[in-house]
């Protein structure tokens, strides 16, 4: 058994960002993607660059779906898949001749999974964006950042990656649940600006109660609390504190040795800001190191911030071998963790011929998820 995947038959049109993202999860976890790219021009040696790790996985093989013989090639794969996965603007597959529409009266119980930022329709549809575009009209970036300064891109991580490839996969497994019951496929509409808004449902819930006053950098969990929050050590590295609950607090001070009254008031808000003041003049007076031994695996919540290089060398990380590296490049492993169907080493993008790929899918049956 490669993975809980195994089995699964996906086709994905090649794309950026949180599409292949997808994808690479599903590849991960023992489904069989194709992954469909554009040919390269007369001449040109098509190349697999190991450094492009979302693209691990994947068996790929070249159509041009602008001529009759690659969309009749795609569709005869897709005649074979279970899941479709596109991240193009709404429109463009159904010029192409394989919306889903096409696709599902090939293969009904399909499951068509479509990534864009905006969703599917709505005024903004069409238009060009990136994740920091979609992820500001959700509210999620409005809260990102330091007070009274401006809001901070959290990398992609928000909107591509969280609102988007994870959204789609969760909605492509669900999708595929349900065909086993009714042996119909349908089409997932995956908005990140519906994904980002949905990953701050506790934020919005906390607003309702009163617990979030709506200002950056203010708040419990947007760096506005002095035991939630980064700071700098006397080496110039960081540490993590994230102290909340009372008893957790309480661990973090003694082993600090704070036992200045003025840390008594754990929720006051009016203290914060000098309590952050006082928490940095603490945590300058020694190395990050040094901190890493008085704290780290303690209930004082605590944990160095590392680096690219650092994190995957980290004794923690190294013990669950969270990190991986394929071809000379370290990445992540793939995640969660299963105990019966665990997932295989990831292996690097794999360039196919049409006649192979049909060859390999040519005696599946349809839809195998039904």
């Amino acid at each position: 058994m490669a993975g809980s995947l195994e089995g699964l038959n996906v086709v994905e049109f090649a794309g950026l960002g949180p599409a292949p993202f997808c994808c690479m999860l599903l590849a991960d976890h023992g489904a069989d993607v194709l992954r469909i790219t554009r040919p390269t021009a007369p001449g040109v040696e098509a190349k697999v660059n190991p450094a492009d790790v979302l693209a691990r996985g994947r068996r790929t093989i070249p159509l041009d779906l602008r001529e009759a013989s690659g969309r009749d090639a795609a569709l005869e794969l897709i005649a074979r898949a279970d899941v479709v996965v596109e991240g193009f603007r709404p429109g463009v597959m159904e010029r192409l001749g394989l919306g889903p529409d096409v696709c599902l009266a090939r293969n009904p119980r399909l499951v068509y999974g479509r990534m864009t930022g905006w969703g599917q329709y709505g005024p903004l549809a069409q238009a060009a964006g990136h994740d920091i575009n979609y992820i500001a009209i959700s509210g999620a970036l409005h809260a990102i950042g330091r007070a009274g300064e401006a809001p901070v891109p959290p990398l992609n991580l928000v909107g591509d990656f969280g609102g988007g490839g994870m959204m789609l996969a969760f909605g492509l497994m669900a999708a595929l649940y349900e065909a086993r019951q009714s042996g119909r496929g349908q089409v997932i509409d995956a908005a990140m600006t519906d994904g980002s808004a949905l990953l701050s449902a506790m934020q919005y819930g906390m607003k309702a109660g009163g617990r979030w006053n709506n200002q950056r950098g203010e708040n419990l969990l947007d760096g506005g609390a002095p035991f939630y929050d980064t700071y700098a050590c006397a080496d110039g590295k960081y540490v993590a504190v994230g102290a909340i609950e009372p008893q957790f607090y309480a661990a973090l001070r003694e082993r600090c040795g704070i036992e200045d009254p003025l840390f008594d008031g754990q929720m006051e808000t009016a203290r914060w800001p000098l309590l952050k003041l006082r928490l940095a003049d603490i945590f300058r007076t020694r190395t990050r190191a040094e901190w890493c031994a008085l704290l780290e695996g303690s209930d004082a919540c605590f944990a160095p911030v590392l680096d690219w290089d650092e994190a995957p060398e980290h004794p923690h990380n190294r013990e669950r071998e969270a990190f991986v590296t394929l071809q000379g490049v370290v990445q992540p492993a793939a995640a969660p963790r299963f105990s019966r169907t665990p997932a295989a080493a990831p292996q690097s993008e794999r360039r196919v011929s049409l006649d192979a790929a049909l060859a390999h899918w040519g005696a599946l049956q349809p839809a195998s998820a039904g």
